[in-house]
């Protein structure tokens, strides 16, 4: 009963596993982030039946009233037959997630098979999410490299853990880029690197993208200070001047950067505007994986 109860309360590394290209990358980074910070490491599958429940209610209109009930129950013997293949495809990736992250030091991984969306999900364990950590692209879009998955927007709306998002084979990461612009977001961005294990012994970028230098200067000095009082990181200040995606992202190619952290949306806005353009091109354009703070 007491192991039942740490599972359920204690906060955990949640690895999304969908079969898509970036799977492994998925479970090698929460793999590595459940190292350094000491937390469980669970991997979670989603089945989402409501694409079958659409397919009849499509079908069944246009049926004539002789025929109706004998394609109607065809269509209940394929709807099984789709959920049983469902069923085992999320029992196969699992299997084989856990068998990845085994080997790549996680001893005991939790895996997690829930019928329903992806998003309603997550809701549902938010409580217990340290780090979600899920791919830029699903299965669906394995192919189209210059967009962003379709429930990827949504997840990053509905909740206010941090997001690791995957967009490469892993890496184990040396180096990292704050980008950092004084706002609520980024404060806590500043907080949680100056504090948490996941970054001791890392080479921290600390920029800041403004075209008021004396603004940066400051902005950079308050940041700068707060960060140095963590152990074992290695401090580097930068400031640029342009559109702030297009300066971060040459930054990080030209210093190697390994993993990206930056504040995501601000409560006070609209919720119309709590994916900003800025967000979604970075997402877009970034070659390495971004890490957002709500």
């Amino acid at each position: 009963m007491k192991h039942i109860h740490t599972e359920n309360t204690q906060q955990m590394v949640v690895a999304c596993i969908d079969g898509a290209m970036l799977t492994d990358a998925v479970c090698d980074y929460a793999a590595w982030i459940s190292k350094r910070v000491d937390a469980p490491l669970k991997l979670l599958h989603t089945i989402d039946h409501h694409h079958e429940t659409a397919v009849t209610a499509d079908l069944s209109g246009n049926i004539g009233l002789g025929s109706q009930e004998d394609l109607l129950e065809e269509i209940s013997g394929l709807e099984q037959q789709q959920s049983k293949l469902k069923l085992q495809k999320g029992k196969l990736l699992l299997q084989a997630a856990k068998d990845h992250v085994i080997a790549a030091g996680i001893p005991e991984p939790i895996c997690s098979k829930r019928h329903g969306g992806l998003i309603e999900s997550l809701i549902e364990l938010e409580e217990n999410i340290r780090v979600l950590v899920l791919g830029v692209r699903g299965q669906v879009h394995d192919e189209q490299n210059n967009t962003i998955g379709a429930k990827l927007e949504a997840v990053i709306r509905s909740l206010h853990r941090p997001i690791l998002i995957v967009n490469e084979e892993f890496t184990t990461p040396q180096t990292i880029m704050l980008a950092y612009d004084g706002s609520e977001a980024a404060e806590k961005a500043v907080a949680m690197v100056a504090s948490s294990p996941l970054y001791k012994g890392l080479t921290c970028h600390l920029v800041c993208v403004n075209k008021n230098a004396a603004n940066v200067a400051s902005l950079l000095q308050q940041a700068q200070a707060k960060l140095k009082k963590a152990t074992d990181l290695t401090l580097i200040t930068a400031s640029l001047s342009g559109k702030a995606e297009q300066e971060l992202c040459a930054y990080q190619q030209e210093h190697h950067v390994d993993l990206t952290i930056m504040g995501a949306f601000s409560h006070t806005r609209l919720r119309e505007m709590l994916l900003g353009s800025f967000t979604v091109k970075m997402l877009v354009h970034t070659k390495k994986p971004l890490l957002l703070l709500r």
